[in-house]
């Protein structure tokens, strides 16, 4: 007879001040009361067991030529389940990504629409490219498109000036951001250098990616303001490498992203320290590989969060900041079984022993 009910013999990790002994799934939904059934028709899966891992940057239809077909969007959401990352927020994408809601076998997605751009100031066919005019209306489209969220590249290199440079100037900024609010959704901003972070603070945004030019002045505005960050430091670990051809042509951008680079652990210590909400995202899909969550997890780790800060931000506050449940009675049942406890080696999120998603296992 087939398994219909899965016993989850835990320790199961509902929070981090709530540990459970064991549940079940029942009908694809979660629930720590025992079912009254056959012991044949049950499978047990013995472990520690934690919610689905989320990657809250991460991109699915994009690669590092610009959007790509179903077949290798597919692959990549299929190497972010086999590293057990089971909920996604997609951080801009130009594919159309929305038949991936109809496959059970695939994670659970949140988008941001495509990313916004200001006129031949980011990477070539990723975003809709604008003016500062043109702003406010493609806000309000994206917004429209997405799940609640908008991606704005804040920053990139200025040519003229060598170094780089705020896109937007900050009354449309601000106009852009309460457009995005007005119509439900969330902001969130690709922001490398310094000075965007103070507009963007300013205009009210929720969230920025990346983060790395976080200075006292702005940590204490994010802080104050409970703006999230996310700051993909296995992306920000290249920052070296794409720096190095512009060294000569460049000088300045070369010395900002070499400095941004070394002080990264540091800015992201100083952010979790002064209260602002971090969160693990990979940046997975342009020039990255899908299936990096542990490793983020690890690099917020070595940044100074504890390993169950870490653990949280890929899991149950991350799953809280999107508004999306975790291991909660009558959920649909979303969850990764480990060998090993990670709140004493975050490093076991590498092989998940066993991946359960919509309740049924995948892995």
């Amino acid at each position: 007879m087939t398994a219909t009910v899965l016993h989850l013999d835990g320790p199961v990790l509902v929070g981090p001040d709530d540990v459970r002994g064991q549940a079940w799934v029942v009908g694809g939904r979660l629930t720590f009361d025992r079912p009254s059934v056959a012991a044949a028709e049950v499978q047990t899966l013995r472990g520690w067991v934690l919610p689905g891992l989320v990657d809250a940057h991460c991109h699915v239809g994009l690669d590092a030529h610009g959007a790509v077909d179903r077949e290798t969007a597919e692959r990549q959401a299929l190497g972010d389940r086999e590293a057990g990352t089971l909920l996604i927020r997609d951080a801009g994408s130009p594919s159309d990504t929305r038949w991936i809601d109809d496959r059970e076998d695939l994670p659970k997605i949140i988008r941001a629409g495509r990313h916004i751009a200001r006129t031949r100031r980011y990477i070539r066919n990723y975003a809709h490219e604008v003016e500062p005019d043109q702003l406010v209306e493609r806000v309000r489209l994206e917004a429209r498109a997405g799940d609640g969220w908008v991606k704005l590249v804040g920053d990139w290199i200025d040519r003229d000036l060598g170094d780089l440079a705020p896109c937007w100037p900050l009354d449309v900024l601000k106009e852009a951001v309460a457009a995005a609010h007005e119509e439900g959704a969330r902001v969130t901003a690709h922001c490398f250098g310094q000075e965007s972070l103070h507009d963007f603070a300013a205009a009210g945004t929720d969230c920025v990616e990346h983060a790395t030019g976080l200075e006292p002045a702005t940590i204490e505005q994010f802080a104050a303001q409970g703006i999230a960050v996310v700051p993909t430091l296995v992306n920000i670990a290249t920052f070296p490498a794409i720096a190095e051809p512009a060294r000569e042509k460049f000088p300045d951008y070369h010395r900002r992203m070499i400095d941004l680079h070394a002080r990264r652990y540091a800015t992201v210590a100083a952010a979790h320290e002064a209260g602002i909400p971090v969160y693990v995202g990979t940046d997975a899909g342009g020039s990255l590989p899908h299936g990096l969550v542990a490793q983020e997890v690890a690099e917020l780790v070595r940044a100074g969060l504890s390993p169950l800060q870490a653990l949280g931000a890929g899991t149950w506050a991350a799953r809280d900041w999107l508004g999306r449940p975790g291991l909660e009675e009558g959920a649909e049942a979303d969850l990764v079984v480990l060998a090993e406890d990670p709140r004493r080696d975050v490093g076991v999120l590498a092989a998940p022993q066993r991946i359960v998603l919509r309740g049924r296992v995948v892995g």
